[in-house]
């Protein structure tokens, strides 16, 4: 296509274009959150000398990790909503790429 042309209509189309926050990432970092409060609130506390700090940690992780699961989930669900808000529409032209060194290009050569 030169520049004059315009692309037919038909190769438009509409596009919905939204900032949507990545679930892994927020649900990950509430999990570090979950287990880094509730290590810090069980090191407060004097371990049973028959369990042992570790194992204490361990346990209370159980409960501190879901707990830092569920809030990431939810602040991601939360900001998502919030992001259809800003949704816009754009109108956009579908063009295909083809690869640059198909069975047609000339390959370059090193000398």
């Amino acid at each position: 296509m030169s520049e004059t042309e315009t692309a037919p209509e038909g190769d438009l189309q509409d596009a919905t274009v939204r900032r949507a926050p990545k679930y892994a990432a927020f649900i990950v970092v509430g999990a570090l959150v979950g287990f880094l409060a509730t290590a810090i609130v069980t090191m407060q506390f004097p371990a049973d000398p028959k369990v042992g700090l570790i194992a204490s940690v361990a346990y209370f992780s159980l409960f501190g990790v879901s707990a830092g699961v569920a809030i990431g989930a939810l602040i991601a669900i939360i900001l998502d909503r919030r992001s259809l808000k800003r949704t816009r529409s754009v109108r956009v032209e579908h063009a295909e790429v083809g690869d640059p060194f198909g069975p047609d290009a000339e390959t370059p050569t090193t000398p």
